[in-house]
């Protein structure tokens, strides 16, 4: 009778570090999904960037060092990188791309053009696309960082060398900042 309920601990506890393993090897693949998507909207973003460029170019020709700002970027962006880098370039990026949309405002023939429309409606469906990317990214990573760092799950994840993920983060701390919006009449 002894000997069952030994073979039954055992069983029990075999049971539980492969599955303790098997959830820390699907968490580890989650996260690399969440990466890839992130990368393929990304790539999508770098595409189309030379077409927008290319039609703003005929506008606004006085702007060649924004111009050669955001190809230096998109290459950067295609270059890959870590986790960091690459949030640090989609940032500056984003950045750019404000000021390119910020000149498109003092050309209202430019505004008007609809390859431009085209363009500028493709290109804020891929932003919306790697927002989500990233919001899917960031709950892989933090669902297996909790797994390597809670206890028993962290004694299988040392002894297999599972390390932690790097969030996806925007860099720039006043982007994070709360906008102040202030509706008194002056």
């Amino acid at each position: 009778m002894f000997s069952y309920g030994l073979l039954g601990l055992v069983v029990l506890i075999g049971g539980y570090l492969v599955w303790a393993y098997n959830a820390l090897v699907k968490n580890k693949n989650l996260v690399e999904e969440g990466w890839s998507g992130i990368d393929v909207q990304l790539r999508r973003r770098a595409d189309l960037i030379p077409n927008l460029i290319e039609t703003v170019k005929g506008y606004a020709t006085h702007e060649e060092g924004l111009f050669r700002d955001i190809a230096e970027l998109r290459a950067k962006s295609i270059a890959g990188g870590t986790v960091a880098e690459q949030s640090a370039v989609g940032q500056q990026m984003s950045q750019a791309l404000g000021r390119l949309f910020a000149i498109a405002e003092a050309y209202p023939e430019l505004k008007a053009d609809a390859n431009f429309r085209d363009l500028q409606d493709k290109l804020a469906g891929i932003e919306d696309e790697i927002q989500m990317s990233r919001r899917y990214y960031n709950g892989a990573v933090r669902n297996l960082n909790t797994m390597i760092e809670s206890f028993p799950t962290n004694l299988i994840a040392n002894q297999f060398s599972f390390q932690k993920a790097e969030f996806f983060e925007i860099g720039d701390a006043a982007a994070r900042e709360v906008p102040k919006v202030d509706f008194k009449t002056r």
